[in-house]
C-alpha cells in the first residue's frame, strides 16, 4: 500500500517536472512559472519525501519483528529439546528415595538366615539402577575426588593426611546426574 502511495505520487512529481522543464525550454523564466504549480510541486515532493520515511520506518518494523519471531522460534525450539532430554526428571527425582532405602537395607548384617532376601534385593536395586541408567541417570563420582561444589555438598570437615586439601574423603549420600544435569547432589565429607 505504502508502494503504491509512493509510487503515484512519483508520477506527479515528474508530471510536474516535465510541465517546469517544458517551461524553461521554452526560454521562461523561473520567476513566469505559475506559483500554482510550485505549490504543486512543493507539496508533492513533501508527500514523496513522507511517504519514503513512512516505507522506511515500515520496513525497519519488518525486520525487528522478524528477528523477534526468529529469536522466539529458537527459543522455542531449545524448550522442546529440553523438555525430551529431561523428561524423566521428575520420576527420577521421586524414585531417589526408594533407592536411597534399598541401599540402607543392604547395609544390614547379612545372616544365613536373611541371605538369599538380601540376594533378591540386590536383584531389584540393581534392575533398578539399570532402568534409570536407560534413562540417562548416573552416580556422581566422590570419595577421593576433587570437591566441586556443582556436584558435591559439603557438610561437614575433617582433617586427614591421607587425603589432599579440598578432596572427598566420605561419601554421605549418593548424588545423581540426569544426563549432564545434577539431579541430587552429593552429600560428603571434605578434607580441610
Amino acid at each position: 500500500m505504502v508502494d503504491k502511495n509512493i509510487e503515484d505520487v512519483e508520477e506527479k512529481v515528474e508530471e510536474v517536472e516535465e510541465v517546469m522543464e517544458s517551461k524553461q525550454d521554452d526560454n521562461v523564466k523561473e520567476d513566469e512559472v505559475r506559483p500554482e504549480q510550485a505549490a504543486d510541486y512543493e507539496k508533492l515532493q513533501g508527500e514523496l519525501e513522507k511517504a519514503k520515511k513512512e516505507k522506511e520506518d515500515l520496513y525497519e518494523r519488518l525486520l525487528r519483528l522478524q528477528a523477534e519471531y526468529d529469536n522466539f522460534k529458537r527459543r522455542s525450539q531449545k524448550e522442546k529439546q529440553d523438555a525430551r532430554k529431561y523428561q524423566s526428571q521428575d520420576l527420577v527425582t521421586e524414585l531417589l528415595p526408594a533407592l536411597d532405602n534399598f541401599e540402607r537395607a543392604l547395609q544390614a548384617e547379612t545372616t544365613e538366615h536373611t541371605a538369599s532376601f538380601v540376594e533378591g534385593m540386590l536383584m531389584i536395586q540393581r534392575q533398578l539402577m539399570d532402568a534409570l541408567t536407560s534413562q540417562g541417570v548416573s552416580t556422581i563420582e566422590t570419595v577421593g575426588e576433587k570437591f566441586d561444589p556443582n556436584i558435591h555438598h559439603a557438610v561437614m570437615q575433617v582433617e586427614s593426611e591421607e587425603y589432599e586439601t579440598d578432596t572427598v574423603v566420605e561419601e554421605l549420600q549418593r548424588g545423581y546426574l540426569l544426563k549432564d544435569k545434577v539431579i541430587r547432589p552429593a552429600m560428603v565429607k571434605v578434607n580441610k
